[in-house]
């Protein structure tokens, strides 16, 4: 084939750097994004996905000067592609830890942490409330459109933050920590109304049992707290799509201000 002919039909240099530098960006969203069936999907199932989102972003896609062309800089502008992807993507993760906490609390201390199911995405032994929350946050993930804020975001972000730009900073080690306290402070709102109920049942069946010392409560206690658990999660489901959309306001405004974006309104 001539040469002429093999110069046409490649591709251009900047715009394979735009390319490479895109995907860098949203393959390292895909890394910590809570999708459903991601995990223990193929890795193949991933590939397609950031590949798809790539190109549906082209006429964002970066044109990189020649004079930029060097080996150093496209090595520093992938690595800084993929950490400000990473930087999202853990953002967007600290959602599904939120839920997954308040299943942790809540198992423990209604008899949970006994009975245990396959986890679709370790294929291992895990407690049932911990599964239970980590298809019920996939499903919110979605539901409240985090995911549509997130795919936004990273289109907005290239050109309020164009490739090679993102650096690590204190600022960004700030607001992440800060975010991921959100963890504890969303995992004890959803788990404090079980806590409280499992406790005030303590309480009576001790007092039942120092009131009468020949009641055998013992083999009570553990039925009689499942099930109370059981039903609170049943009438509180819909308290955790609120928490959550709360809780994914403070995550969007948190790539927001990573992506040099305006705060939502």
């Amino acid at each position: 084939m001539p040469a002429d002919v093999l110069s046409a039909a490649a591709l251009p240099a900047d715009l394979l750097l735009g390319f490479l530098f895109v995907l860098s960006r949203v393959a390292g969203i895909f890394v910590f994004a809570p999708v459903p069936g991601m995990k223990n999907g193929p890795d193949m199932l991933r590939v397609l996905m950031s590949l798809a989102i790539t190109v549906a972003l082209y006429p964002l896609w970066p044109r990189v000067p020649g004079a930029d062309q060097s080996i150093s800089f496209i090595v520093a502008g992938i690595l800084s592609e993929a950490a400000f992807g990473l930087a999202i993507g853990l953002s967007v993760a600290f959602t599904l830890e939120a839920l997954q906490m308040a299943a942790q609390v809540m198992g423990v201390q209604a008899g949970y942490g006994y009975a245990s199911t396959i986890d679709p995405a370790t294929q291992a032994d895990s407690p049932v409330l911990l599964v239970f929350a980590q298809l019920f946050s996939g499903l919110l993930f979605f539901a409240t459109g985090l995911d549509r804020e997130v795919i936004r975001t990273c289109a907005l972000s290239l050109q309020s933050l164009p490739p090679g730009k993102f650096t690590i900073s204190l600022d960004l080690a700030h607001s992440l920590i800060s975010l991921s306290s959100g963890i504890f402070s969303t995992g004890a709102r959803l788990a404090l109304p079980a806590v409280a109920l499992l406790g005030m049942l303590d309480l009576s069946l001790a007092l039942l049992g120092r009131v009468n010392s020949q009641l055998q409560l013992l083999t009570l206690a553990f039925p009689l707290k499942m099930l109370a658990a059981l039903v609170l999660i049943a009438f509180t489901a819909v308290l955790f799509a609120r928490v959550f959309a709360i809780y994914g306001r403070q995550v969007i405004e948190t790539i927001h201000h990573i992506a040099l974006l305006p705060a939502p309104g």
